[in-house]
């Protein structure tokens, strides 16, 4: 789960790490009357979508007069921002975020996430920080500094300041940074996140360190533990398919092909993705009903499937173990006699119960093929996909 800067910066906060003054607005007005209660000559007019790269989208403009502040933010407030990292739809702007301005001497780039090489958490780094930090990763991936963090003790003193060292700080801009980064690490066990990103981390002319931005995003399968972030959620940043999908434990990933998948199993739906594109067809989204399915939760997968105008056919691909194929396969033809399903269908079944699931398909008298394996699953799929067009 993401949550938007602002969010992210309150909870920098908890921690003692060094902010600029900010404050949320959603109308011009407000963006105003925040530059007003902030105080100074120069303010940022910060676009706030769960996306990096707004610089180069036109996201974030600094502005030298009040009368400034109020023109930017009614040009960011309502558009369409296009980022490199929200596809060429883009994503509605509904907030922004106005910030004092900031005396920038240099940008860093520091982050923390788990890697999965090492099986650890680590903090890298890179002088190079700044809107164009993804480049240096590409071109010089020298420039980059990494720090293994032990998840037992937590990042060490001696590891930030080496980090701090490895970055180019010096004299009090070292000891400063070396705060802010023992914070951010903090942040990132605290909220259980999957990353914790500063860029830029600048330091001024008077030496001070701070984040000017901060992404967080979280591992969701922590959030029973922080009821606090969960309430930061802003749904109308995520795909209503996949919002709609959480309401009943499913989960769902949209993608941009035509083949709807009903699977039980991250592992399977993952390897049935994997088959499909293999036998010359496109996933249209990732679905894993999970192993505690019954007819209400296979009805509603269907129904979040067929939201997609794209599909033109569904793969059912279910192993039983704790599911039972019977019930499966009643809640498959519950789906298509309520939905009234029009496009292909093929269903492959296996484990606990299958000839009794079979059996129910067989004598249901619908439109539905049946598959012994998932290679001929896929292909028929497939096949019936292209004959459809």
């Amino acid at each position: 789960m993401n949550i938007h800067e602002y969010q992210a910066k309150e909870l920098l906060k908890k921690f003692n790490i060094p902010l600029l003054k900010g404050e949320i607005a959603s109308t011009p007005d407000e963006a105003v009357k925040a530059a007003q209660k902030i105080g100074g000559s120069v303010w940022v007019v910060k676009a706030q979508v769960h996306a990096g790269g707004r610089g180069k989208g036109g996201g974030i403009k600094v502005a030298k007069s009040l009368d400034e502040v109020k023109s930017l933010s009614e040009k960011i407030l309502g558009m369409t921002l296009v980022t490199p990292q929200t596809g060429a739809e883009g994503r509605l702007v509904r907030k922004v975020y106005i910030e004092q301005g900031c005396d920038i001497k240099k940008e860093y780039y520091v982050a923390m996430l788990v890697d999965r090489h090492y099986g650890r958490p680590i903090m890298m780094g890179s002088s190079e920080g700044g809107m164009d930090i993804e480049e240096v990763a590409e071109k010089h991936p020298e420039k980059i500094f990494k720090v293994v963090i032990d998840p037992a003790v937590g990042m060490q003193a001696f590891q930030a300041r080496q980090m701090a060292y490895h970055l180019g700080f010096k004299d009090k801009a070292a000891s400063n940074a070396v705060k802010v980064l023992l914070g951010l690490a903090k942040v990132f066990t605290t909220y259980d996140c999957a990353m914790a990103e500063i860029n830029p981390l600048v330091e001024t002319g008077d030496g001070t360190v701070m984040p000017l931005d901060c992404k967080l995003n979280f591992d969701s399968n922590s959030l029973f533990r922080h009821p606090d972030v969960m309430e930061m959620r802003d749904t109308g940043e995520e795909d209503p398919t996949e919002v709609e999908a959480s309401k009943f434990d499913l989960a769902f990933i949209k993608l941009d092909g035509n083949i709807g998948c009903l699977v039980n199993g991250a592992g399977l739906a993952m390897a049935t993705m994997d088959i499909i594109k293999l036998s010359g067809g496109n996933p249209a989204n990732f679905l894993d009903v999970g192993g505690g399915a019954n007819k209400e939760k296979v009805t509603n997968a269907f129904k979040l499937i067929l939201s997609d105008k794209n599909v033109k056919g569904i793969l059912v691909n279910i192993f039983g173990g704790i599911m039972k194929c019977d019930i499966i396969a009643e809640g498959v033809i519950a789906a298509t006699k309520e939905l009234g399903l029009k496009v292909p269908l093929v269903v492959r079944l296996q484990g606990t119960n299958v000839e009794l699931g079979k059996k129910i398909l067989a004598e249901s008298g619908l439109n539905i093929v049946p598959a012994d394996d998932l290679g001929s699953a896929a292909k028929a799929i497939v096949a019936a996909v292209k004959g459809a067009k």
